[in-house]
C-alpha cells in the first residue's frame, strides 16, 4: 500500500486508522531516515536507537504537524535534531572521560572488519568524521543525498549562503585530509 503524504496524514487523524497510518509512515520513510542517521553517527546500534526516538517523537507530534513543509522534510528535521542531540551528549560524556569523541568515530570506522586504510572510500569516511558536526551534516546532505540548498535551508533553518559556505569548507577539509593521509 503506497499512499501519498496527504492520505497518510488523513488516515492518521482518523482514530480508528491511526496505527495503520503510522505503520505505513514508518515503512515509507524508515530506510531513508536510517541512512541519514547512520551517516551522522556511524554505529548501526546508535542509528537504530536514534531512529526509534525519532519515530516516538513523530507519533507524539504528528497530530500537530501543520504541513508547512513536506512530511519527509519534517521527519528529516526531527532525525537531524536527534542526531545532533545524540552527538552533543556523546561529546559531553567524552569530555568527562577525557577522550576525544571525534577519535571515537574514527575508531569505530577503523574497527570495522572491512576497513582498509588504503581504500579511497575509507579515507573519505575518515575525512568526513574529522569534520565539525554541522559541516559533516551539511556535507552528507549535499554529497550523499544530493539535497538542494533550498530544501536543506528549510530543514536546518539557516540561510542557503551559510550552507554553501559550510559545504565549501567541508569539501576543502576533506580534500586536504585525503591528499595528506
Amino acid at each position: 500500500m503506497h499512499l501519498e503524504d496527504r492520505e497518510l496524514l488523513d488516515l492518521f487523524r482518523d482514530t480508528s486508522m491511526k496505527e495503520v497510518a503510522f505503520t505505513a509512515i514508518i515503512k515509507k520513510f524508515q530506510e531513508r531516515l536510517y541512512w541519514h542517521v547512520r551517516k551522522m553517527v556511524i554505529s548501526h546500534e546508535d542509528s537504530n536507537d536514534i531512529l526509534q526516538n525519532v519515530f516516538i517523537k513523530v507519533w507524539k507530534g504528528l497530530e500537530n504537524f501543520r504541513e508547512d513543509s513536506q512530511l519527509y522534510t519534517w521527519l528529516y528535521r526531527i532525525a537531524t535534531n536527534e542526531c545532533l542531540t545524540f552527538l552533543e551528549q556523546r561529546k559531553k560524556k567524552a569530555t568527562i572521560s577525557l577522550t576525544d569523541d571525534d577519535n571515537g568515530l574514527s575508531n569505530t570506522i577503523k574497527a570495522d572488519k572491512n576497513f582498509d586504510a588504503n581504500k579511497l572510500e575509507w579515507k573519505l569516511q575518515l575525512a568526513i568524521q574529522s569534520l565539525p558536526e554541522r559541516q559533516r551534516l551539511v556535507f552528507n546532505l549535499r554529497y550523499y543525498d544530493a539535497m538542494p540548498y533550498e530544501k536543506m535551508s528549510r530543514i536546518l533553518e539557516t540561510s542557503e549562503g551559510a550552507l554553501k559556505a559550510s559545504y565549501h569548507h567541508a569539501a576543502k577539509k576533506i580534500e586536504h585530509y585525503i591528499l595528506n593521509s
